[in-house]
């Protein structure tokens, strides 16, 4: 299947590693060109340097905090005017609800609700002159069903969600498709860090802690990068011209839900 972004350009945040690296590698195999950016200048550029090996794309580094406005603006002026915007930002701590303060909750926002949607804001507009455009936010299972010690997840992703319910809609008859891309547990260093919680919370080992955790899912195991990443590029492509606002579940099914 062709997906028809040959030759396009991505902004791939935080894709030096997990689910961005998942989601920057399989755009490049579809002949995309990145622009990758990540905190870290080394893994940035040691991925970068692996898509470009792998499949001859042009591959853009930029090390910079993509939830800072200095950052954003880097990003921004290594690809002004791109095809498709791949939205992604690590989560928040987890915690206790009595334990999060004011500076907490506006920290969250600031990551995971204000930053995509100052993204959005900056190219959808030359995606909408253009007539065509995609734009993923990566967001999180907790949208559909809130984790308790994730609750600044919980608050700052659903209020994305609500702002995409809304934009996509307004934006799609000029050919610029918005959705929300919802991970459950895959094999990253994010799910790595709330099963070694668990093991310390629990007085069990880390791979106690793991199994326990994945037995509780209908596949048995944890979702991997290059899964994740095969269904984002599909989400950028030529073919989700009517799938406007949804919010699309990749969960093994850990998420029990009629809608």
């Amino acid at each position: 299947m062709d997906l028809g972004i040959k030759g396009k350009w991505a902004i791939v945040c935080a894709s030096s590693k997990g689910l961005g690296r998942g989601s920057a590698m399989a755009l490049a195999a579809e002949g995309a060109n990145l622009v990758l950016n990540a905190r870290t200048e080394g893994p940035l550029q040691e991925t970068a340097e692996e898509i470009r090996k792998a499949h001859g794309v042009e591959v853009k580094a930029i090390a910079a905090d993509i939830t800072t406005e200095n950052g954003r603006a880097k990003v921004l002026a290594a690809c002004p005017n791109p095809d498709i915007l791949v939205n992604n930002a690590g989560g928040p701590p987890p915690g206790h609800w009595s334990d999060w303060e004011r500076e907490d909750f506006l920290a969250a926002l600031d990551a995971n609700m204000l930053t995509p949607i100052a993204m959005m804001k900056a190219v959808l507009p030359g995606m909408m002159e253009r007539g065509w455009g995609r734009v993923v936010n990566i967001t999180s299972q907790s949208v559909k069903s809130p984790i308790a010690v994730l609750g600044l997840s919980n608050s700052a992703r659903a209020g994305l969600t609500g702002y995409v319910a809304g934009t996509s809609r307004q934006v799609a008859h000029a050919g610029v498709i918005i959705n929300n891309l919802l991970p459950g547990s895959h094999d990253t260093d994010r799910i790595a860090g709330l099963d070694n919680n668990a093991s310390q919370q629990q007085g069990i080992s880390f791979d106690e802690a793991r199994a326990a955790r994945q037995a509780l899912n209908p596949v048995g195991r944890d979702g991997t990068a290059a899964e994740f990443g095969a269904t984002c590029a599909f989400m950028c492509s030529q073919y989700v011209g009517y799938m406007v606002g949804q919010n699309i579940l990749l969960d093994g099914g850990g998420v029990n839900t009629t809608m």
